[in-house]
């Protein structure tokens, strides 16, 4: 009886509504920062940079290979996002509902359980679209990393290339690399959203209102986000290099490699054009996503 409440609350129009929110406040965002998001790929797999920040590095990539090379991989990008944030808030409400359908209230300990569990579904269903968009981000760079010049990646053209051509000549198995660091990252947007969901049911107690300014889901969006990230950043420089394609598939052995480069510091390399980049994107997503959802459900009459 119970699966059937919580299908019944996963799978209903007001859960979809959130899923699509969130899928397209996501996409829009990155849109808005993806020239950040190409500096912090660089600075993650190249460690011969010259530029350290993000404005260098965007520059240096202007112009050496045009807006081309700023741009490399958004579309791949936008796609992947939308996806993962449209299972993580299909999941994630999804949850909620049916919490609040038994009677029981909203706790931060369940925000936390929830998000955990919809972060490993959006891994399990969503990372081969991130490996395929990491290889496009990089094809074509100029990368000065000795590491990256050893792979003989071949050419892409597009998504669907990518794909065909990393099962051919890596295995299918390949699409799934880096899922052990991705599902040790589902510790990021749970810290997230948890931390976002009590400082929004906190401030709505105290205006007492439900609808709050747009100003304090972007500020709140972007304060959770950048604890989340701090906390889990060295995992995600790993889980870059594995994508790319440097080495094999565990988590110790790619640390291993990136220690031995140049020390704990390269760990926490691009830590700045990640936090400028991924704060704005995930204030810019929640803000959108919850003036969708709000037009929405007030359209149709409905509460949000």
């Amino acid at each position: 009886m119970m699966l059937l409440v919580y299908i019944q609350a996963l799978f209903s129009y007001r859960n979809l509504v959130h899923a699509i929110a969130g899928g397209l406040g996501n996409a829009f965002a990155i849109s808005v920062c993806y020239p950040l998001e190409c500096a912090r790929t660089r600075l993650q797999v190249d460690d011969k940079l010259k530029a350290k920040y993000s404005l260098g590095v965007i520059f240096d990539v202007f112009q050496e290979e045009g807006i081309v090379g700023v741009y490399r991989g958004l579309s791949s990008l936008a796609l992947s996002l939308f996806s993962s944030s449209f299972v993580y808030f299909f999941i994630f409400h999804g949850l909620k509902t049916s919490l609040t359908l038994f009677n029981k209230e909203q706790q931060v300990t369940m925000d936390l359980i929830f998000g955990s569990l919809a972060g490993a579904a959006v891994v399990l269903v969503t990372n081969p679209l991130w490996v395929i968009n990491t290889r496009l981000k990089l094809e074509g760079a100029k990368l000065r990393t000795s590491k990256y010049k050893e792979l003989k990646h071949p050419k892409y053209d597009g998504i669907i290339d990518c794909l065909k051509k990393i099962i051919l000549h890596e295995g299918l198995l390949q699409l799934w690399s880096g899922t052990l660091t991705s599902l040790m990252l589902i510790s990021n947007p749970a810290i997230q959203f948890m931390m976002y969901e009590l400082l929004k049911r906190f401030t709505q107690t105290i205006l007492d209102t439900a609808v709050l300014n747009g100003t304090y889901y972007f500020l709140f969006g972007a304060f959770s986000k950048t604890i989340a990230t701090f906390v889990t950043y060295p995992l995600q420089v790993v889980q870059t290099r594995i994508r790319a394609g440097y080495t094999g598939k565990s988590v110790i052995s790619v640390k291993d490699i990136s220690l031995s480069w140049q020390g704990f510091s390269s760990l926490y390399r691009g830590l700045e054009s990640k936090l400028s980049q991924t704060v704005l994107t995930a204030a810019l997503t929640l803000l959108t996503y919850e003036k969708i959802t709000l037009f929405v459900f007030s359209l149709m009459g409905l509460q949000q």
